[in-house]
């Protein structure tokens, strides 16, 4: 799956690309980036993500809404990977709409998500994106979403 001939970024990276924190930064690793096109995020899901420890207890599961997110912030990650840094200078992305998410399968911890993430159309500030998500190259979850690049408030 992860193809290192192509360009990835690890989290120290992320971290200067999108302005997530923890508990909330997701993702791990952004891998087989193909400029303005695609990438593949890489989440390391454990029991201990807070998430998943009321979630439910005695068997934890990751909230779809979680899936979602980790989409959006592998979707993000690319955008400020391949825009120019002037252009993402005080900008945030946020999710503008969520469509057709279907979640497939639950998913356990432990495991490594893999978020497939498509560029489908690019307007203006407006992008729209299609994912897939895998674990053990077995499909867990898909959507469609649309995000926006806007000024960050002050």
């Amino acid at each position: 799956m992860i193809n290192k001939a192509l360009p990835f970024i690890q989290r120290k990276e992320i971290i200067d690309l999108l302005p997530h924190r923890d508990p909330m930064l997701l993702l791990d690793g952004l891998y087989n980036i193909k400029h303005m096109k695609s990438a593949l995020g890489h989440l390391r899901l454990n029991n201990e993500k807070f998430y998943v420890q009321g979630h439910f207890p005695g068997q934890p599961v990751m909230p779809g809404v979680m899936i979602v997110e980790a989409f959006g912030q592998a979707a993000a990650a690319l955008a400020a990977y391949c825009l120019d840094k002037k252009t993402t200078e005080n900008k945030l992305v946020y999710l503008m709409s969520i469509q057709n998410a279907r979640f497939r399968k639950p998913i356990f911890p432990p495991c490594d998500l893999y978020l497939d993430c498509t560029v489908d159309k690019i307007k203006g500030k407006i992008w729209k994106y299609k994912g897939i998500a895998y674990c053990e190259n077995e499909k867990m979850a898909d959507a469609e979403w649309m995000a926006t690049i806007v000024d960050k408030n002050d």
